[in-house]
């Protein structure tokens, strides 16, 4: 970006510089230490000799063939599923009400505040309220259902398949809307107001404005939002280990508690867990490579074609000539 023949990308990297610098002192080790293990034998707790396996994908293989892994990856998808389009639908909703100019909304700040408040709270915290708000016989939830007619009888939430996803996929949705919803709203405070003006002056409707200005032009803050939820959904942790430790049955067992219990919940398995955490990795860069690919700028994409295609037809009747 340039102006008055200034130019300010260089601040850019000035700020990105602390990042970089963190990131090579305390990751970047970590992460090729962790690809180099997963051709290894290495496991066991205190143990830092290892060697390469004759067979350098022996614990990818191992993996693979691993039915709770399997079991794992389609868990974690069904809960992000489950919690993740939701989250995305009413971020929208939310985004398109707070941002309406005709509506006005009194008291933005204090309903952003509340809204996005479950995702400050730790894991720990929501992990035990849910717990509470759950429980069998006697609970809150169990209180309110048994009142309201839609239960006979007190359930226990945390011993069915079912009912246990579904909390968990409640939780992951409720601590992360928020979040969603001021990123897009963020997005939407950096479009021109006077597109939205003129659609006014036309006539337009708020759901015309939003469809047609809004939305097209939210396409790269909604791309940060799907990738970083994938991301995020594809690696959930805190609440399925705090909330029922992976069950019933490996119900919430998803591929993040996966792997921490083949590296630390007994076995060590290290060589494993990084097996694990690579497959997962490329996963989560092949889902993102689609949505990148799904939502490119196809518009801009043909233009870029169609002034290559001009170029290369100038430069061909300059040689000609």
């Amino acid at each position: 970006m340039r102006k008055n023949n200034i130019s300010y990308a260089k601040y850019g990297y000035l700020f990105s510089i602390p990042f970089v610098l963190a990131f090579l002192i305390f990751n970047l080790y970590p992460t090729i230490y962790t690809v180099i293990i997963g051709f290894t034998d290495l496991r066991g707790l205190g143990r830092t000799t290892f060697k390469f396996l004759e067979d350098p994908f022996e614990n990818y293989k191992s993996i693979l063939n691993n039915a709770t892994f399997i079991r794992s990856l389609q868990t974690t998808f069904i809960i992000w599923i489950f919690n993740f389009i939701p989250q995305v639908l009413l971020a929208l909703l939310l985004t398109a009400w707070f941002t309406n100019r005709r509506l006005k909304v009194k008291a933005q700040g204090l309903f952003k505040v509340l809204i996005y408040m479950p995702n400050i709270i730790t894991a720990a915290t929501i992990a035990i309220l849910f717990n509470s708000l759950t429980g069998y016989p006697k609970g809150p939830l169990n209180d309110l259902l048994m009142k309201l007619g839609i239960l006979d009888a007190p359930m226990n939430f945390h011993l069915q398949s079912g009912t246990a996803r579904g909390v968990v996929s409640f939780i992951q949705f409720w601590m992360w809307y928020g979040h969603s919803m001021i990123i897009l709203i963020a997005g939407v405070l950096g479009i021109n107001p006077t597109l939205f003006e003129a659609a006014e002056v036309d006539g337009a409707t708020p759901t015309q404005i939003f469809f047609k200005i809004t939305l097209p032009r939210l396409k790269t803050i909604l791309l940060y939002v799907l990738v970083t939820g994938l991301i995020g959904g594809i690696q959930m942790f805190d609440i399925p280990r705090l909330f029922l430790w992976g069950g019933p049955d490996n119900a919430t067992l998803t591929s993040s508690v996966f792997i921490y219990n083949q590296a630390f919940a007994g076995s060590y398995l290290y060589n494993r867990a990084s097996a694990a955490s690579m497959i997962v990795f490329i996963i989560i860069l092949v889902l993102s490579g689609i949505l990148f690919y799904s939502m490119r700028d196809r518009a801009e994409i043909k233009l870029k074609k169609t002034e290559r295609n001009r170029l290369k037809e100038e430069k061909r009747m300059g040689a000609v000539r």
